[in-house]
């Protein structure tokens, strides 16, 4: 009998949890603040336990680590440093769908010489995209080929049916992990030249892409995608980048929400006696008198502009107190969000992930390649954010709890031994990118 500890039950947990729980011989805990919701996710299963666990208390995280074989780790990526130590201490493997971070990075050499696999990014961005790349590049270099340009872009969004607010937008993973990703720099390569953008600018730089079978959407760039290069094996490319999707217009208005203020995580105020029309006004240095001229003089739009709708909308243009406390403009923001921007029951969202490769042959031709994949979330049932990241990780759990993963070390599911399988399980459970090949004119080169 095997144990999996699964830290952890927000958004993506249930799909994961339940894959886990069908299989033989395996036992699922799950060690969260909130221990009704690992309750509702392990729904009354007999090889399921929930336990309350704060994670930064390390005397009461060691212990349910000890007992685990594989920990996977749904946290905010803040944790999993912590969490990896203690993997280290009790030797433990490890399992996380976040991007591998520098100090993650640093622990390799000692997984590998206690023979531990910490696998990162095996959920769907990173994870599937990771995946999915490399079976087209591997598949071109088999045929003698290299990756010229490689652009891949990826969003979670509402079903069309379900797109009934102004943000286009509605939050299928942690409300203070979008946001926080909204204050990342980027950088990509282009024609050869490498484009840096900074945090501040993350927004302006944008342009729009046409999704076979999904529509058009705004696509900005998603953190650094040069290192990408050489784990992928393409460093010969002229271009290369990852991108996020979202709806027309969000690009915008996020920009005017940052240049507002309202990611700011230092300032404080107090909510018992602040109305949120009140911090707009002390954001902006406003009189107060007319919020809606105070917000647009400070951003040097109109008054009617689409952004400053949108804050009415949230009720942030109102003197209704929220239930904070003491708190920042960030706290604010992110807790009007979560209460707006929230799937009804029945309602469903959208994952689409789009990859479009130049390839280029010994014998002078030349070939574009896309794959896509536009998945809808099952009404009443699991969004598709949950499975698409909840299901390769637990797949990938699985895989390294019956020795199916010849690695050890800190790894990304970039090499075969791990997204062949996975990725032929994925397309088993309908979760694949389709994909298409058409010739490149020599003109158009």
């Amino acid at each position: 009998m095997k144990t999996i500890l699964v830290l952890g039950a927000g958004f993506v947990t249930r799909p994961l949890v339940a894959y886990l729980l069908d299989q033989p011989d395996t036992r699922v805990t799950m060690a969260t603040r909130t221990v009704e919701k690992a309750r509702k996710v392990i729904d009354g299963h007999p090889n399921g336990t929930a336990v309350q666990l704060n994670v930064e208390d390390q005397a009461a995280l060691d212990p349910v680590i000890q007992t685990a074989d594989i920990v996977i780790s749904l946290l905010p990526w803040t944790y999993h440093l912590d969490v990896a130590k203690r993997c280290i201490a009790h030797k433990k493997h490890l399992v996380t769908t976040s991007y591998v971070k520098p100090e993650m990075a640093a622990l390799d050499a000692e997984a590998k010489a206690l023979g531990l696999l910490f696998l990162n990014e095996i959920g769907v961005d990173p994870g599937i995209d990771h995946m999915a790349a490399m079976q087209v590049i591997d598949g071109v270099k088999a045929g003698g080929g290299d990756i010229q340009r490689f652009y891949s872009y990826c969003g979670g969004l509402p079903a069309l049916s379900c797109n009934d607010n102004p943000f286009g937008y509605k939050f299928s993973w942690s409300p203070s992990g979008v946001l926080l990703a909204a204050m990342n720099d980027g950088r990509y390569l282009k024609d050869g030249e490498v484009v840096n953008i900074s945090s501040e600018g993350l927004f302006e730089h944008y342009w729009l892409v046409d999704v076979p079978g999904a529509g058009t959407f705004e696509a900005y760039v998603n953190r650094d995608a040069l290192p990408y290069m050489d784990i992928y094996g393409i460093g010969s490319a002229r271009d290369m980048y990852r991108g996020t999707l979202r709806n027309i217009s969000h690009c915008e208005s996020w920009n005017y929400f940052k240049k507002l203020g309202l990611l700011n995580r230092e300032r404080t105020f107090d909510f018992n006696t602040t109305s949120p029309r009140a911090v707009m006004s002390a954001l902006v240095g406003g009189d107060g008198k007319d919020i809606a001229l105070d917000l647009a003089a400070f951003l040097g739009i109109p008054p009617y502009a689409v952004a400053i709708k949108k804050l009415g909308w949230l009720g942030l243009l109102s003197e209704k107190k929220l239930p904070l406390n003491t708190a920042t403009p960030f706290d604010m923001f992110a807790h009007v969000l979560e209460k707006k921007l929230v799937y009804a029951p029945g309602e469903t969202d959208l994952l689409v992930q789009h990859h479009e490769f130049d390839a280029a042959y010994p014998d002078g031709r030349r070939e574009k390649i896309t794959a896509t994949m536009v998945d809808t979330g099952i009404s009443g049932g699991d969004t598709a954010m949950s499975r698409t990241v909840g299901l390769p990780a637990a797949i990938g759990t699985r895989l390294l709890m019956e020795n199916k993963i010849p690695l050890t070390g800190v790894h990304r599911p970039v090499v075969p031994e791990i997204y062949r399988p996975v990725l032929a399980e994925l397309s088993a459970m309908g979760i694949r990118l389709e994909e298409s090949r058409s010739a490149i004119d020599p003109a158009d080169a």
